[in-house]
């Protein structure tokens, strides 16, 4: 199935890309695939090294004729985020990612294709490899668990590289350069709830929220589409006085917007509770028609619970999530059409008498970052939840006078005969975290085109890789001499 990438030019990096997918590589599983970069160095002779934490390091000596030039770091990281459609059968621990050719993108069928950030692990997998390709000295840093809390990046320590340059292949639109991102902080609400025996008379429904675009918390969040949880919310807040809740399970990762969400819920009264379900359902359907064309709100009869929430409680969580900040909380009034500051409330597990709630704040400035992370918290608090901050990364401050950007400008005027945009994201990039060790070090990220990272929609533009692949080689040709 995937012998027809193979084919793909440049057939270097398709091949590499190609490899790389056979290999799961969830965050914090990532044993694999760091197994699977430590024999690819090995067998070309190069110096590689597994840092403490994992990460892994290939150092390749510069090609005859750029001695002379400033050594530099390539940066990518191994972990890709693992989703898939709800009838998708797949085992992402143990499958490698079936791919194939549609309308010019690289997709996979149904699940995450791994191009974020695969097709930048595969780019310096093939100038590592080469034997004609002219670039100076270089280390090339294979960082883990970017997805999940950045712990690679956090975890390298200083003195492994000597680079005075890092080149970042994990921006997402091949006419930009990235200067600058947001930083993070995961928010961790849980609280136990009191359980009831259930009505043995009473009726069970499942409520199933689906086919929503989902897509990445950072880089999608701007778009309004819809949240899951959000939606489920409001529908069981709308059916609260008539059902009691059993279950819910909504989401799945902090960086994704959580695409589907199911409960299960209990009521004596089945004609109101479905009468005011289809009301709420249209409703939220008619809402979203324009972005969410897709959008499936069903209701079905299944299996009695043996027990239910509280009403107390049920009512406790419904209004605490009602409450809570999703998506863009403020826009930067310094960079023009750049999300400052936002939230992501990922996942929803209500079951086994326990509730908890994951989101994900990201933040281009810290003290708004922290801001926007007391205020949810103290919400969920005051609801009587207990409530955890962990992972908390910087974002990455922009530089103008960067040397290495005014390479990358020029080079992209001359190959391309058109100004590319720098901008900085909403994403977490590792750049700002690596910079704490290595403040010394010019950095810079861009990469090739792919659109829906982090769902099942996520692909990757052949035309775009090909353009990406013909900037990188003629960056090592243009990167200054030592001073």
């Amino acid at each position: 199935m995937n012998s027809e990438i193979r084919t793909l030019e440049p057939k270097q990096l398709w091949n590499n890309f190609t490899d790389l997918n056979a290999v799961p590589r969830a965050s914090k599983k990532e044993e694999r695939v760091i197994a699977f970069m430590v024999t690819f160095g090995k067998k070309l002779n190069l110096e590689t090294i597994v840092d403490p934490v994992g990460n892994v390091i290939i150092k390749k000596p510069a090609t005859a004729g750029m001695e002379n030039r400033k050594t530099i770091v390539l940066q990518s990281h191994l972990d890709m985020v693992h989703q898939k459609n709800n009838d998708t059968n797949f085992d992402f621990d143990n499958q490698g990612i079936e791919m194939s050719i549609e309308n010019g993108w690289v997709k996979a069928n149904g699940t995450t294709l791994g191009a974020d950030n695969g097709l930048g692990v595969a780019t310096i997998m093939s100038i590592l490899e080469s034997n004609d390709i002219p670039h100076p000295a270089i280390e090339a840093l294979f960082t883990i668990d970017e997805e999940t809390g950045m712990t690679g990046a956090m975890g390298l320590e200083a003195g492994y590289l000597k680079g005075e340059i890092l080149l970042n292949l994990d921006t997402e639109d091949d006419d930009e350069i990235g200067v600058g991102c947001a930083g993070g902080i995961d928010i961790t609400a849980s609280k136990t709830y009191s359980s009831e025996k259930t009505n043995e008379n009473a009726s069970a429904y499942r409520i199933t929220v689906k086919g929503l675009r989902g897509g990445h918390s950072g880089m999608d969040i701007h778009r309004d589409f819809g949240n899951a949880n959000k939606m489920m919310n409001r529908i069981l807040f709308a059916l609260k006085d008539i059902s009691s809740i059993s279950k819910i399970d909504g989401g799945s990762l902090r960086n994704a917007i959580p695409r589907e969400s199911h409960a299960v819920i209990v009521t004596d009264d089945t004609k109101m509770l479905e009468d005011r379900f289809y009301i709420i359902a249209k409703a939220i359907i008619d809402e979203y028609d324009t972005i969410e064309n897709e959008l499936e709100i069903d209701l079905e009869e299944c299996l009695l619970p043996d027990t239910i929430i509280s009403k107390n409680d049920s009512e406790v969580l419904l209004k605490a999530i009602y409450t809570t900040h999703n998506g863009v909380f403020r826009m930067s009034p310094d960079i023009k059409d750049l999300v400052e500051t936002s939230n992501n409330i990922a996942r929803v597990l209500v079951n086994d008498d326990e509730i908890k709630i994951l989101c994900l704040t990201r933040s281009s400035v810290e003290s708004g970052k922290m801001d926007l992370a007391y205020n949810i918290s103290s919400g969920f608090e005051l609801a009587g939840f207990n409530v955890a901050l962990s992972g908390s990364y910087p974002g990455w401050k922009p530089n103008p006078n960067s040397p290495i950007l005014k390479v990358l400008d020029s080079t992209y005027q001359t190959i391309f005969n058109e100004k590319p945009k720098v901008l900085a994201c909403h994403a977490g990039l590792e750049c700002g975290i690596l910079g704490t060790n290595y403040p010394e070090m010019d950095m810079i990220s861009f990469g090739p085109t792919i659109k829906g990272a982090h769902s099942p929609d996520e692909r990757a533009n052949i035309e775009s890789t090909q353009k990406f692949w013909k900037y990188v080689l003629q960056i090592l040709k243009d990167i200054p001499v030592k001073e």
